[in-house]
C-alpha cells in the first residue's frame, strides 16, 4: 500500500500574487489588471473549468481553486484538501477542509465536490484520460476516487485548474465563453465577457481577509497598448508584456517587476498528414533552420531560454538529459538536397517538380512573441532556400484542428501539474496532438508512464519520450520563457510563479 499524508496547515495565505490600485484611507480599494493571457483564442474566455483551459482564469483570477496546489518548487501542497492516501493502487481517499463555502453560500463537502468531478470527467476533453476515474465515493468531508487504473499523477492533475471545484447546484450562468461560476475563491465574479471579467471581494472567503474591494481584469491583444496602458495608470498591474518592453520598467521606482522560469516553451508541431512534411528531411531542415540563440537573445531580449525539448533544465527530465539538432543552415540544405529540393531558377528558394517549398506556418497574436518569431523563423529559414507563408490568426484553433498548417507555433505549460506525463498525454497522444503524430512506442511509454508509481522511473520515460519525439522530427522546441508581472509600486501581494497559476489571490494589495 501507498500512502501519503500531507500535512494540512495552509492558512490564509495564499501564493502571492497580483494587482491592486490607488486607494485612501476608508475608500473602497480597487484594482485594474491588463493581460495577455485571457482570450477565447486560447480557450480561456470565461471562467467554466470544465469548458478547454477556462479553469486557468478561474484560478488565476482568484474564483477558482483546485484540491492541491503547487509551491514554487513544483511540489503538491494542500489546499481545499488537507491530505490524501492511496489506499491501493486504484483507491485514493482525500480528506477536505472544513469551513469552506461557495460564494453561493454553500457548504463545501464531498458531496458537493464529487458531484463536481463527476460533471468534469463527463464533459472535459482532457481530464477523462487524465484522472481515469471510474467511481467516486463521498462521505461527510471524505471523498474516495476509484480509478480504471494505476494513475499515479492523479494528485498533480487534481492541482489542474481544471480542476477548481464549483458549485454545480449553482451551475454554470451565461453562454460558452461567457460562463460564470461559484468558486471558493477570494473573489466573486459580477460580470464575465470574453474581453474582461469584474470581481468583487468574497466577504466570506475561507481563507482569511481579502484586502482589495474590486478587481477588474481585462484582456489586451496588442502589446504596446498593454505597454501604454501601465505607464499612463489605466491598469496597475500586468501579465504578458512584451519581452522587448521590460526595459521601459526596469530600475524605474515606480514599478515592480516580479518574474520567474516557468515550463512555458514556444514549440512546433509538424503536420504529419501534410505531403511535405512527410518527409523527415524536411521536417530536420526546419528544425535545424531556426536560430533559437538569435530569437531569445534579440526578439526575447534574454528573457527565454533556448529549448532542447519540452522541459528546461529546473526539471531533471529537462534540456540536458536530451540530444536534439542544433542551428545549422549547411546541414539543412544538404537535408533538402537529399530529398530534391534545390534552387533551380535561382529566386534564392528550393524548388521540386517545378513547385517552390513553401512551409504554411500557423500561430496566433495573443502571445506576443510568437508572430515575431514566425518572422524570425521565416528570415533564418529562407537562408536555406524555405519560403515562409505565415497564418498569424486568433482563429487558430479552427486551422489547427482542421489539420490546415505545415507547423503549428504554440505556447504551451509542459509541465504545469509539476509532474512530466502532463505534456504527453495532452499533446503527444492526446487532443492537443494537431499534427497526428503516430507512434506505437510513443504511445506505449505513454501509457506505462501513466501507470508508474516510482519518481526515478518516470523521469527516465520522461527522457525516453522525449528523445523519440526528437528523433522521430515530430516536433520542435525554441524557447522556454521567463514569465514576468509588473506592477506599479504601491501594489503588492503579487508574484509570478512557475506554474503560471495564482495571479489574483486575497494577498493581493493596493497600499
Amino acid at each position: 500500500m501507498k500512502k501519503k499524508i500531507i500535512a494540512a496547515a495552509l492558512t490564509g495565505a495564499m501564493l502571492s500574487v497580483c494587482l491592486p490600485a490607488q486607494a485612501f484611507a476608508g475608500e473602497e480599494k480597487t484594482f485594474v489588471y491588463g493581460t495577455t493571457g485571457y482570450s477565447e483564442e486560447m480557450g480561456d474566455a470565461g471562467l467554466n473549468p470544465h469548458d478547454n483551459y477556462s479553469g486557468w482564469s478561474a484560478v488565476r483570477y482568484g474564483v477558482g481553486e483546485t484540491l492541491f496546489k503547487y509551491n514554487d518548487n513544483m511540489e503538491v501542497e494542500p489546499w481545499l484538501a488537507t491530505d490524501y492516501e492511496f489506499v491501493d493502487d486504484t483507491t485514493v481517499k482525500i480528506t477536505l477542509r472544513d469551513g469552506v463555502k461557495f460564494s453561493s453560500g454553500r457548504t463545501m463537502d464531498a458531496q458537493a465536490v464529487k458531484e463536481c468531478l463527476d460533471n468534469l470527467v463527463a464533459v472535459h476533453d482532457r481530464a477523462p484520460s487524465d484522472l481515469k476515474i471510474d467511481h467516486i465515493e463521498a462521505e461527510g468531508m471524505t471523498l474516495t476516487i476509484y480509478t480504471t487504473e494505476p494513475c499515479p499523477a492523479i494528485i498533480n492533475y487534481l492541482g489542474d485548474p481544471y480542476g477548481a471545484i464549483i458549485d454545480m447546484e449553482y451551475g454554470v450562468r451565461g453562454e460558452d465563453g461567457f460562463a460564470n461560476v461559484a468558486g471558493t475563491g477570494p473573489y466573486i465574479a459580477t460580470e464575465v465577457t470574453p474581453t474582461q471579467i469584474e470581481l468583487v471581494k468574497n466577504d466570506d472567503y475561507w481563507g482569511g481577509d481579502v484586502k482589495v474591494d474590486k478587481v477588474t481584469v481585462k484582456s489586451f491583444s496588442d502589446g504596446s497598448a498593454l505597454t501604454a496602458a501601465l505607464q499612463t495608470g489605466d491598469v496597475q498591474g500586468t501579465y504578458g508584456l512584451q519581452y522587448d518592453n521590460y526595459v521601459l520598467f526596469e530600475g524605474n521606482s515606480d514599478y515592480t517587476i516580479n518574474s520567474c522560469a516557468t515550463s512555458r516553451c514556444f514549440f512546433g508541431q509538424f503536420n504529419f498528414e501534410s505531403e511535405i512534411m512527410q518527409d523527415e528531411n524536411v521536417r530536420k531542415a526546419v528544425a535545424m533552420g531556426i536560430d533559437k540563440e538569435g530569437f531569445c537573445s534579440v526578439i526575447m531580449a534574454g528573457r527565454g531560454l533556448p529549448a532542447a525539448a519540452a522541459f528546461p533544465d529546473s526539471f531533471s527530465y529537462g534540456n540536458e538529459a536530451v540530444t536534439t539538432v542544433s542551428y545549422d543552415p549547411e546541414g539543412a540544405k544538404e537535408l533538402l538536397k537529399e530529398s530534391g529540393w534545390t534552387d533551380t531558377d535561382g529566386d534564392g528558394y528550393v524548388d521540386k517538380d517545378g513547385e517552390k517549398l513553401t512551409v504554411n506556418w500557423l500561430t496566433y497574436p495573443t502571445r506576443l512573441e510568437q508572430p515575431k518569431l514566425a518572422e524570425y523563423a521565416q528570415a533564418t529559414l529562407k537562408e536555406i532556400g524555405i519560403d515562409v507563408a505565415v497564418n498569424n490568426t486568433s482563429d487558430h484553433m479552427t486551422y489547427a484542428q482542421e489539420g490546415d498548417f505545415d507547423v503549428y507555433v504554440s505556447s504551451f505549460t509542459t509541465a504545469p501539474t509539476g509532474d512530466p506525463e502532463y505534456f504527453f498525454t495532452s499533446t503527444v497522444t492526446g487532443p492537443k496532438n494537431y499534427g497526428n503524430y503516430q507512434n506505437e512506442e510513443v504511445t506505449a511509454l505513454t501509457e506505462k508512464l501513466h501507470q508508474t508509481f516510482d519518481p526515478e522511473e518516470r523521469d527516465d520515460l520522461a527522457v525516453q519520450l522525449q528523445q523519440k519525439i526528437l528523433d522521430d522530427n515530430a516536433m520542435f522546441f525554441v524557447s522556454h520563457l521567463n514569465m514576468g508581472i509588473v506592477t506599479k509600486s504601491n501594489v503588492t501581494g503579487m508574484a509570478a510563479h512557475p506554474c503560471d497559476y495564482y495571479e489574483i489571490t486575497a494577498e493581493l494589495d493596493v497600499e
